[in-house]
Parts: structure tokens; sequence; C-alpha cells
């Protein structure tokens, strides 16, 4: 099993050199990413004489003499296109070339000692020839990463490409000092399991190493390693793991020699220990935090993965919590989050002051009044305020004088980041000081900038969606006291044509009669209007239910009789509406009617069926109006004939009959007159009985 895998990873690794080369043969892609003509022809060179090496690995033996002397090629061709290198860049010298021909003569050296060892030589003289080959072997991978090392630094960063490269020749050269010095160190345990799985680890890392080579020769342009955060953390944390796992086997190993009888207790302890320690550290939340700091600042050129960070950000602003958290919670938390702050405390404006808001996370305490000064600083400045360097009096005059008493002796408070929108402050941030103290810097400087202005349009686009709330609240009531004005006004014209009338018939019974349904008539109306005046949402749609109209109608009638001649002409029907809906709209023509007719003339309301409709007419003999008038001005509100209209009746109206799934129409002529016709749908028997 161990040598099949041995065999097919160096397959593999020799297929995918070869393939390599092959493309680097035909494409000429040397010049593309900054090598020279030689340069690229010694490291096709390169690429095909490490693919023979590995066939020969996997189709002879690594044992073999041919094997051996296919090695020392392969070193001395990546050190020739290394060489070629330096000079095609003139970063060498003459020095420098003489140590890379003493390298290349001790690869070339180990070929040499293979070679001798063919001759017929005595064990003893046998083992030192392959222990000197080995030392050779050491001292050529050695140096050759030296020499690596030196053409990484050299390297300009626009050929991230060949600094890519030399990443990949140092990993193969440093898997190779790994296997030789485990076969020095063990000596005659040659051909024992640490050897065998060297050799697969050797396969599988050069198979590696040719992946690596192939991205960074197609990869044009600008080439650099872009490692991802979160690989790198899981790398480092695998490497820790690794680590941990060998420290604890090297502990029982030695326990083995020292324990005598006790030796599985000790084990026991140091296992049970060593693991415990492990998962204390990892759930402690400093050392995560360290850990994001160290592999920011010595992996990456920047500090934050700002992809990263802020899709988080606009995550956590975006989405509540399962808690349902409010929108200025997760501001707070979302800028804290940038910065690994353990909390914070959102400070909101008062007029010219800032106050406290709401926090996440936030223990301390806040006593202080008002503070204009902060708020006025951050305004006119939008700076962000490192409190350290206010404490320690490090900043401008006016910062520190602008920054509270109460926040100055926080020492949990870190920073204050100004929210700014369109020019005005919405608020501001203090965060919380993170587990791993550190100083602000220009990259948290310039995201948290950003971030604060993304979070203040958040807080702004909230606060107008609460101003337009209530500017709609404040329009539907502005709208419901003009219609109930409206009506107010036409009980009000009511009212003073009875006490009129009441002069001249008030000793007719009759009059009496009627002037009592008007005046309970308008009482109820009244009520009805107060009770809609106390309603605090909007108008509900009710369902439509079978009406019978001729009731409605004379109903409205008998209430207006002692205001003005009426007359009815009314037939049994059925239709679908709301019988306040209707009432108030037939008081509203009504009125309209008596205003519009001289004291002698009658108003005529009809009902008749027409169709699938119940028509209701509200007749005058008027002095009507003009076509203009009701194309352009009717139903519009706020426009009225009447020197004391308020010319809302006609468009209240119509709102109403639309409401019930009905239409008005309009038939007006000056001087003749004006009829309103209500055309509501009929309800069928089936609606009627119920």
């Amino acid at each position: 099993m161990s040598g099949a895998l041995i065999l097919w990873a160096h397959a593999l690794t020799a297929l995918l050199f070869g393939t390599l080369g092959l493309a680097q043969l035909r494409g000429g892609q040397g010049a593309n990413w900054g090598l020279g003509r030689w340069a690229h022809r010694a490291f096709v060179a390169a690429l095909f004489a490490t693919s023979l090496w590995a066939l020969a690995v996997a189709g002879i033996d690594a044992r073999d003499v041919a094997t051996r002397i296919a090695e020392s090629v392969r070193n001395m061709a990546w050190l020739l296109f290394m060489m070629a290198l330096v000079r095609h860049d003139r970063v060498g010298s003459v020095s420098l070339g003489a140590v890379y021909g003493v390298v290349m003569i001790i690869a070339g050296g180990s070929a040499v000692l293979a070679v001798v060892q063919l001759a017929p030589v005595d064990a003893d003289a046998r083992v030192a020839l392959e222990s000197a080959r080995l030392v050779f072997r050491m001292m050529a991978a050695v140096s050759a990463l030296v020499l690596v090392h030196h053409v990484y630094q050299a390297a300009p960063a626009s050929r991230g490409g060949v600094r890519l490269v030399m990443l990949a020749v140092a990993a193969m050269w440093g898997v190779d000092l790994l296997l030789f010095a485990a076969r020095y160190v063990q000596g005659d345990w040659v051909q024992g399991d640490w050897s065998t799985g060297l050799m697969i680890l050797r396969g599988v890392a050069m198979a590696g190493v040719a992946v690596l080579l192939a991205i960074a020769v197609h990869r044009r342009g600008d080439w650099t390693l872009a490692l991802s955060r979160p690989i790198a953390v899981r790398a480092l944390s695998a490497i820790a793991l690794v680590l941990y796992a060998g420290a604890t086997a090297l502990a029982t190993s030695i326990a083995a020699s020292y324990a005598g009888g006790s030796l599985r207790i000790v084990q026991t302890a140091i296992v049970f220990g060593a693991t415990a320690a492990l998962l204390a550290l990892i759930w402690t939340p400093w050392l995560r935090a360290w850990t994001k700091v160290k592999v920011a600042k010595h992996l990456f050129r920047h500090r934050y993965d700002y992809r990263a960070e802020w899709q988080r950000f606009t995550d956590t602003l975006g989405k509540p919590g399962a808690g349902a958290e409010s929108l200025e919670t997760r501001v707070v938390k979302s800028i804290a989050d940038l910065t690994d702050s353990p909390g914070g405390l959102l400070l909101v404006p008062d007029n010219a002051a800032l106050v406290m808001g709401t926090g996440w996370n936030w223990t301390a305490g806040s006593d202080g009044p008002p503070h204009e000064e902060l708020a006025r600083y951050l305004s006119e400045d939008a700076r962000i305020v490192e409190l350290d360097g206010v404490r320690a009096g490090t900043c401008s005059a006016d910062e520190a004088a602008s920054v509270p008493d109460w926040i100055r002796a926080c020492p949990e408070a870190w920073a204050i980041v100004p929210l700014v929108h369109g020019g005005a402050l919405v608020g501001a941030i203090v965060l919380a000081r993170p587990p791993v103290d550190r100083a602000l810097d220009w990259e948290d400087f310039d995201l948290l900038r950003v971030a604060g202005r993304q979070a203040a349009s958040y807080l702004a686009e909230d606060r107008a969606h609460a101003a337009l709330a209530d500017a709609a609240r404040f329009d539907e009531f502005n709208r419901r006291f003009a219609f109930i004005l409206h009506d107010i006004k036409n009980l009000v014209s009511q009212l003073t044509l009875v006490a009129r009338n009441a002069e001249r018939h008030a000793d007719n019974p009759a009059f009496r009669v009627d002037m009592v349904a008007t005046l309970k008539d308008s009482s109820d109306r009244m009520n009805a209007l107060l009770a809609r005046l106390s309603q605090h949402g909007p108008v509900r749609n009710e369902p439509l239910q079978p009406i019978d109209v001729g009731a409605i109608v004379d109903r409205v009638v008998a209430g207006r009789r002692a205001q003005h001649p009426i007359a009815a002409r009314t037939v049994a029907a059925c239709a679908l509406g709301h019988v306040a809906r209707l009432e108030q709209v037939l008081g509203h023509l009504v009125q309209n009617a008596i205003e519009a007719s001289g004291a002698g003339d009658a108003v005529l309301l009809s009902v008749e069926t027409i169709g699938d409709h119940v028509a209701i007419d509200v007749i005058d003999r008027g002095c009507g109006m003009t076509p203009g008038f009701v194309r352009d001005h009717l139903f519009r509100p706020f426009v009225s004939s009447k020197p004391a209209g308020f010319g809302i009746g006609a468009f209240e109206a119509r709102q109403l009959v639309h409401a019930m799934g009905g239409t008005l129409e309009v038939t007006s002529r000056e001087g003749e007159g004006t009829r309103f016709r209500i055309l509501l749908r009929v309800a069928d028997r089936l609606e009627a009985a119920a």
C-alpha cells in the first residue's frame, strides 16, 4: 500500500511538471511575467528535469543511481534558473555567482557520490558514502533555501509571480531537507515507517508545488499571494493543534521512561491537563482577539479584510436579530464589531446637545448632563475622537474640551465615532475598549469614518420614516377634520333654516313634528361626527351589505322637511352599500341642492332600478353650473362656487360613493338646475335575504 502511494504521488507530480513545461515551451509565457529569454529557458528546463526525476522515483526506485543523478540535475536546473533571474534583474555580483557555482558543485557532488557507491566497497565504506551523500544533499538544500530567500527579497513588488515561484521552490527544498535530516538522524532505520511516510509526503508536496507554479505563471500582471484571512487563521490553528499533539506525545513518551509503575496515571494526567489548557485557551476572548491582531499585522498588508467586514457590517444593520433588536442597537453593534469592541453606547441629539441613547453591552454609567460642546465639535470637524489621547493630553485643546467628564472618567470608553449624514450630526457612538488594547491607526480611522456615515444614513432614513408616519397621521386627521368641518357647516345651515322657518310656521303642528325630527337628526349627526373625530387611525374598509335604499331616502327627506320643501319618489330597491355612508352622501347633496334652490323650489329625491344598478337622483331647479366648472372644479377639494363654501361636499360625496363600489354622475345647466345621480350595484335576492 505504501509503495503504491509513493508511485501514484510521484507519477502525478511528473505529469503536472511535464504538462506545465510543455505549456511554457509552446506558449512562451516568460515575457508575460517578467522573465528574460534565458531565465525562461532555464525555467522550462527545470520543469522538465523535475518531471523526469519524479518519473524516475515512480518508475524505478528512489534508491537507484539514475534517480539520484536525476535529483542532482533537478537541483542544478533550479539553481541555474535562479541565477538567470539574478542576472536578469542585475541584483547579483561576481561573488554571488561564485556562491551559485559552489552550491551547484555541492548538488553535483551528491550525484558523484551516488555513482561511487556502485563500486565494490565494504559495508563500512558504503555506510560512510551514504552518510556523506546525505550531508551533501542537506548542504545543497540549506544553501538553496538561503539563495531562494535572496531572490524572493530582491524581486520587485510588481513581480509577484516570481515571488510565488520562489515560495514553491522553497517548499520543494524544505521537504527535501526534512526527509534528508530524518534519514541522517535515524541512521540504520532508513527503511522504517518514518522513511516511507516522508517519501509519500514528499510526493504529495511536490504535486502541490506544481500547482503553485502553475498558478504563478498563469496569473499574469500583478501577481501577489492573495491569502484568505479565514484560511490563514485555520492554517495557523491546524499548525497549533499539530504542535499541541506533538508536545503531548513527547511528554507522554518522556513520562514512559521515568514514571515506572504509575505510567498510566501520569499519561492520563498529561493528556487531561493539556486538553483542559487547550480548551481554556480556545474559549478565551482575549486570545482570539490577540490572534486576529497578530495575523493581520504579520501576514497581511492591511489590518482589515474590507470585503468581509463590510458584508458583516451591512448584514448586521439590515437584518434584525432573533431578539428583535432595534435599529439603534444594531447600529452600535455593527460599528463595535469592526474593531472587536465588546460594547458601545449611542449618543443621540437633543436640541443642541448629545444625550445618552441606546447601549449594546454597555455597563458603564453615564450620569453627566447633556453636553453641547461634544455635539458642536463633532458637527464641525466630524473627526473620530481617540479617548486615550484625550486622557493623556496629547490631543488638541478643542478636542479635549469637547469630551464630557463622565466619558473621560470611564476607563472602558475607547473612542467616539461621529455619525454624520448630509452634513448633519445624527448621533455618535462611544466604543468600549477591545480585549487587546491598542492605539487607533489610519486604517481604523478610515474604516470607522466610512462605516459611521453608512450607519448615519440608516438612522436618518429611520427617523425620516417616523416623521413621514407622523405626517401621514396628521394628514389623515386633517382630512377627517376638513370633512367633519364641512358637515358641521351643513348642520349649522340646516339649523339656521329651521330657526328661520320656525318664526313663520311655529303654530303649524306638522311643522313642529318636522322640526323635532330635524333636531333629532341633527343631534344624531353631531354625535356621529364627534365619534369620527375621536378615531386615531385611518377608516377601515367595511364589507358591503344589502341596504334598503328607499327607507334611507325617506329618512333623509323626513329630517329635512322643516328646513326646505323636499319631495320624494321612491320604489322598493335593495343595493349593496353602507347605511351611514349613503346617508352622509345624500345629506351633502341635499344640502347643496337646498342652498342652490330658491325658497319655494322643492328639491326632488327619486329612486329607480336601472339594469343591475339602483339609481338615486337628487334634483334641484337652482342656478346650475357651467360644464367647465363641473369638469375642472366641482370634485376638487377646497374649490367652491359659494362665497362661504368649503368646496369639500362634492369631493367627499364622490369618495364615499366610490368606497361603496358605485359611481356619482352630474348633469347641470346654468339657470335650469342640477341632477346628481348615485349608481349602486343591486343586491341579489340571496344577499338581501341574508
